[in-house]
């Protein structure tokens, strides 16, 4: 038992155990991701490159990590919900534990997760001034201010220059850009033709192969606006010098007069700005830059405290369910346990329960299911043994009785088929196992044997006591004909003897067994019969021959002496005795032959030949009922005695000549039919002689076989015994029957049913 109970446990203790593994990892993992956050998450507020550099993949993490969290405590809230609904032993207890737990882990929680959300984003808030980025921007826009306040300067100068440029020509351009230049203290000064080639330059540009030209839409912007001026050196990121700063106001030269088709030029002026307004704008623009982007980082890193708070309060609401998950398994899992085992036992499964080997009472308590579940099942392999040996002896005793040449019937107190064997119906010719359950006396043709079997139990089980009888004997005789109008269902006429002992069982039972004797009745009237026919020859044939000499002599010796009239008579009486002597050594030759029949040489032979060769000696125009044949070329040869075959024959056609003349009938439509047939079912090969004379009454159809019985005036009633008797030395059986057609008897059959040489040879 324990090992099968170990056995039973192993998948369950393998499953938990995968299953504990799993919820372990699982924690272990969270644990470890929250700790690298945290860790994370402290280096990053010290350190704003990291925090700058790692802020995507920290800010993913957390949203993964929540994510992961969200969709597994989802999804152990639907097994639970799902569980609830399917009405499953122990989901109750479950759904309750899951939310204490959660609510134990959630109410908490989520006021800390409040508490901090306000403390971070205050402290977070408290970190800078609002005062300092006012004052940066307003360092800025006063940078900003005085940019454009040089730059508006510097295009009000340079029109007033342009104007003297308007009517020289492009050949003195040189000198009057160089007292431009020193005009207005500029670095560059240089005049543009509309084509954006140079024209003229003055300054420090005038060295350089190249110097840098206005773009296509600063020229549109300053034919358009007449000036337009920006500023180059203070939006480069980086910059460590000064150098470059400066100032540029590109002006459209006009034109002189009416010269409004000429090519318009524009003059470009470069004034660098001072160093110390380079420094302070790039210092105040860097300072703001860096404020914005702590600014920036301020958010960054509230939203980096608030989710890794929220990731908290998920990973303590997912800790307080599995929590509750565990705690619930562990205390439901033996009530489980006994619930799939109770179920399975009334369902008849008593194959080995799983159990739990904890130490505790709900363990101790599976263990006990299971040995008792153990002890049913050592019950029921015993019991089912026993039903086994039991089926198996009744199977036995079931095929002993149907082998049982003798019928048997089991009935009860009333009467009432229990049990019947094959030799029941083999016998009764019925199908008696159809009629259990039915009352013997409700069986049609069998009311009166089943009185006269009512009558002997009932005085057997009064005399029982005073005698000591255990059975009794009683014979019996039944008539199984059609027209007799006894037992139904009958294709055979005659009459069946039986011999019946009956014995009480257990339970008020009763068995009554019954073997056929109408063989055996019949063998001994045959016999007795010969004994008869045999001692009558004897008898009466020696003084048939004195009778008849003394009867011959005297009329020797009387003839011629005596007068005409008493010499007839003479005559007349001596013939008469000598008639009736050769009529009775006839009759004594016929008792003889019965008597002294040889006994049979069986060969094998071919019946179909012989019927033709017997039916063709009754074939003469003349005859007045003749013979007909329907043979069957499918018969195989059958061991018999050609000779008494023979005999056969010629009794059984000439009794149905006799019997079809005696109802006054001849002529083809009414030949006597001459058949025979090969049964494949029963193997063996049926001679059938049929006529259309008037039938045998009831009395003479049970008894046709027996000698001396017969319906002819003239006959010895022998014919019948003959065929009868020489059919039971070939083994073969013989069967009588009236032929009924519409209720109408139209002439009786006589079949003989013979064995073929395969059939005894095997």
């Amino acid at each position: 038992m324990s090992q099968s109970n170990q056995s039973g446990s192993a998948p369950l203790a393998q499953t938990s155990k995968t299953l504990r593994w799993t919820l372990g990892f699982g924690a272990a993992v969270m644990t470890s991701i929250g700790l690298v956050l945290l860790f994370l998450l402290t280096q990053a507020t010290d350190n704003r490159e990291m925090y700058e550099r790692n802020y995507a993949r920290l800010f993913a993490l957390n949203v993964v990590v929540a994510a992961t969290l969200l969709l597994v405590i989802g999804w152990v809230v639907f097994k639970l919900l799902v569980r609830y609904k399917q009405g499953r032993f122990g989901s109750r207890l479950l759904v309750k534990l899951a939310a204490v737990f959660a609510l134990a882990g959630f109410v908490p929680g989520m006021l800390i997760y409040v508490v901090s959300y306000q403390f971070v984003s205050r402290s977070i808030e408290s970190w800078f001034d609002i005062k300092v980025e006012g004052a940066l921007e307003a360092g800025l826009n006063l940078g900003r201010a005085t940019l454009d306040t040089l730059s508006t300067d510097l295009v009000g100068k340079t029109r007033a220059v342009a104007t003297q440029l308007n009517d020289s020509p492009d050949v003195t351009a040189g000198l009057l850009l160089e007292r431009v230049r020193e005009q207005l203290t500029v670095r560059d000064v240089i005049l543009w033709g509309a084509n954006g080639q140079m024209i003229s330059v003055a300054g420090a540009s005038k060295f350089e192969i190249n110097p840098e030209r206005p773009s296509t839409q600063q020229f549109r912007a300053a034919r358009s606006q007449r000036a337009v001026t920006w500023i180059e050196g203070l939006d480069e990121s980086g910059a460590t010098t000064t150098s470059r700063a400066r100032i540029k106001a590109l002006v459209m030269v006009p034109r002189a007069g009416l010269d409004m088709l000429g090519d318009a030029r524009f003059l470009m002026v470069t004034q660098d700005l001072p160093d110390t307004l380079v420094a302070n704008a790039l210092a105040v623009t860097q300072a703001y830059r860096e404020y914005q982007e702590r600014a920036l980082a301020r958010d960054g890193l509230r939203r980096m405290y608030i989710g890794t708070l929220t990731l908290s309060l998920f990973l303590a609401v997912f800790g307080a369910v599995l929590l509750a998950i565990l705690l619930g398994n562990q205390i439901t899992r033996p009530l489980l346990l006994l619930a799939q085992g109770v179920r399975e036992v009334a369902r008849g499964d008593l194959t080995p329960k799983a159990v739990l080997q904890g130490r505790d009472e709900l363990g101790g308590l599976t263990r006990s299911f299971a040995q008792m579940t153990q002890q049913l099942l050592d019950a029921r392999l015993a019991l089912e043994h026993s039903m086994e040996d039991v089926n198996a002896a009744r199977e036995n005793l079931q095929t002993i009785l149907d082998y049982l040449t003798a019928g048997v019937l089991v009935l009860d107190a009333q009467g009432v088929i229990q049990s019947t064997n094959a030799g029941a119906t083999r016998i009764l010719k019925l199908p008696m196992a159809a009629f259990e359950g039915r009352k013997l006396s409700d069986i049609e043709g069998l009311e009166e044997f089943a009185k006269s079997v009512q009558r002997q139990f009932d005085a057997f089980l009064g005399e029982r006591s005073e005698h000591g009888l255990d059975h009794w004997q009683q014979s019996f005789e039944l008539g199984t004909g059609r027209a007799a109008g006894t037992v139904a269902g009958l294709h055979e006429d005659r009459l069946l003897t039986l011999v019946a002992r009956g014995a009480e069982l257990p339970a008020h039972a009763r068995l009554l067994v019954f073997d056929d004797i109408s063989e055996i009745v019949s063998a001994q009237r045959a016999q007795a019969w010969g004994e008869v026919a045999q001692r009558l020859a004897h008898e009466i044939k020696n003084p048939l021959t004195p009778i008849q000499l003394a009867a011959e002599r005297l009329e020797m010796k009387l003839t011629g002496k005596v007068a005409p009239p008493e010499q007839a008579l003479l005559t007349k009486s001596v013939k008469t005795i000598v008639d009736q002597v050769d009529a009775m050594k006839r009759l004594v030759n016929e008792f003889r032959d019965y008597a002294r029949l040889p006994a049979a040489e069986l060969r094998p032979m071919d019946l179909n030949s012989l019927v033709t060769e017997v039916a063709h000696l009754y074939s003469g125009e003349n005859v007045n009922v003749p013979v007909r044949i329907e043979i069957d070329v499918r018969c195989p040869k059958i061991r018999g005695d050609e000779q008494q075959l023979r005999q056969v024959l010629h009794n059984l056609v000439q009794n149905a000549q006799d019997a079809t003349e005696s109802a006054g009938r001849s002529g083809v439509a009414y030949s006597v039919l001459v058949r025979t047939h090969w049964s494949t079912s029963s193997g063996r090969v049926r001679l059938s002689v049929l006529d259309h004379g008037m039938g045998f009454a009831d009395s003479i159809l049970k008894r046709a076989f027996e000698p001396y019985v017969t319906t002819k005036v003239k006959g010895t009633g022998l014919g019948l015994a003959v065929v009868k008797k020489i059919a039971d030395e070939h083994g073969a059986r013989t069967d009588l029957s009236n032929r009924v057609v519409d209720d109408v008897i139209q002439g009786a059959q006589v079949s003989v049913s013979f064995a073929t040489v395969r059939a005894t040879t095997v």
